[in-house]
């Protein structure tokens, strides 16, 4: 077998082969591993059963593994003597959404909700999967130990889905109590491209996010004399309207902006005018500007349609912040050579160049402690088709009740992509013995 480098990456061909023939070995119990996490979804800050499922498998991987660390987060640690410290992270929560794919491993489970009651909970954003890849690459970077050396620390991280478990487990010692990575690795899956393959890009990728819980209050009273009354459903309908211009009439075209009302609670009975109505407010953007000139807008908005209405000062809206998550941004460099070591195990073909996208993830948190730590994080493609193929056939996306991604070959070709990623990092390190 040769072992002279791949073009472009430090992995060399007898690197590939080896990824390649362990990755297809190890799919028959990543699978089952894969439909156990499926059928039992946990939501954000209740991961119990899925993180201590991903602790056990990733000490049994060979690593060193700390639980609940910024609430149910895992960090498990392998050192193979001096060089780079490479992070890998996978996000472990799902989401409040009733599966409806019919699947035979379907969740069925059902959690409570904070204010919200009972809900049906589901993996509808692949944390299923990333998990699953984070465990199989687990393997093969163990079983790799004598091709690099370094650190390998891998993160399962909670609360992905409301902004919080990044920030959680920084807070909590992530990079002082454990070595603190030059870089940091992470992927997510698309639907808008085919299973068995990757899509990277350079620099800006994924927007940042802001969600805010905007609380319309009134004068409550009965709904056959409003005029004794200032409604609050009312003026709460004027205020989703309005935010609707504020991207259309406000931003400046060029530059991507989204705003979506996604959550509106308000009222017990139709003739009853309430005292108040909670919406719920998420806007994407790409740079500072923009996010201030939306937070702005927002704010002024709902005060805006309160003084119309005639509303004391002591009445005015409340807007409060849920969380909040900056854009993920590539490091160029990493991310051409980690590329080139997608090529390597996947084949030029099967490696796209995407586009910037308003998705958000708070992974981007982890390369903002200063120093910054470099990122590079990429797709992986889920739909039983070509790209193309995915839109014209209406594969549902994520956050779908019917989101359903195609295990093989996305698993597969995910671990042979991170263990690929992972290994370039750890190779390829300019400074492979400093702290970073």
């Amino acid at each position: 077998m040769s072992t002279r480098e791949t073009a472009g990456t430090m992995l060399t061909e007898d690197d590939a082969a080896r990824i390649c023939a362990a990755a297809e070995t190890s799919c028959p119990h990543l699978f089952d591993l894969y439909t156990r996490l499926h059928s039992a979804p946990e939501l954000s800050c209740q991961e119990v059963m899925t993180s201590r499922l991903i602790a056990d498998e990733l000490e049994t991987s060979g690593f060193r593994v700390t639980r609940d660390v910024g609430g149910h987060g895992v960090v498990a640690v392998l050192e193979n003597g001096r060089g780079p410290t490479v992070m890998v992270r996978a996000d472990l929560d799902g989401l409040p959404i009733e599966e409806k794919t019919g699947l035979p491993y379907a969740s069925r489970a059902r959690a409570t909700l904070p204010g919200k009651g009972e809900v049906g909970v589901m993996h509808a954003c692949g944390h299923d999967i990333h998990m699953t890849v984070l465990v199989g690459t687990a393997r093969l970077l163990h079983s790799l130990r004598d091709r690099w050396r370094g650190t390998l620390v891998l993160v399962g991280q909670p609360a992905e889905e409301i902004g919080a478990g990044a920030r959680a487990m920084i807070n909590d010692g992530l990079f002082t109590r454990f070595p603190r990575p030059h870089c940091a690795l992470a992927l997510h899956v698309s639907p808008s491209l085919a299973a068995g393959t990757v899509g990277i890009r350079e620099g800006l990728f994924w927007a940042g996010c802001v969600s805010l819980e905007l609380l319309i209050r009134g004068v409550g009273g009965h709904g056959s004399r409003p005029h004794e009354t200032k409604d609050p459903i009312v003026m709460a309908a004027e205020t989703i309207l309005l935010l609707q211009t504020i991207v259309s009439r406000e931003m400046d075209p060029v530059e991507p902006a989204v705003l979506t009302v996604g959550s509106i609670h308000g009222g017990t009975k139709g003739n009853i005018i309430p005292e108040e109505v909670l919406l719920q407010v998420n806007y994407r953007y790409f740079s500072p500007e923009t996010d201030r000139r939306l937070r702005a807008a927002v704010e002024r908005t709902a005060r805006g349609v309160a003084v119309a209405a005639g509303l004391p000062d002591d009445r005015m809206p409340v807007v409060s912040e849920q969380y909040t998550g900056v854009p993920v941004r590539n490091e160029p460099e990493l991310s051409r050579r980690i590329s080139s070591a997608f090529r390597a195990v996947l084949g030029r073909k099967n490696v796209l160049r995407v586009e910037r996208s308003t998705f958000s993830d708070d992974f981007s948190l982890f390369g903002s402690i200063e120093p910054e730590i470099p990122l590079c994080y990429f797709l992986l493609g889920t739909a039983p088709f070509s790209r193309a193929g995915a839109r014209e056939r209406g594969v549902p996306g994520i956050h779908n009740p019917c989101f359903a991604p195609l295990p093989e070959p996305t698993i597969t070709s995910g671990v042979k992509a991170m263990c690929a990623a992972a290994l370039e990092a750890l190779l390829g390190s300019t400074h492979p013995t400093e702290k970073p």
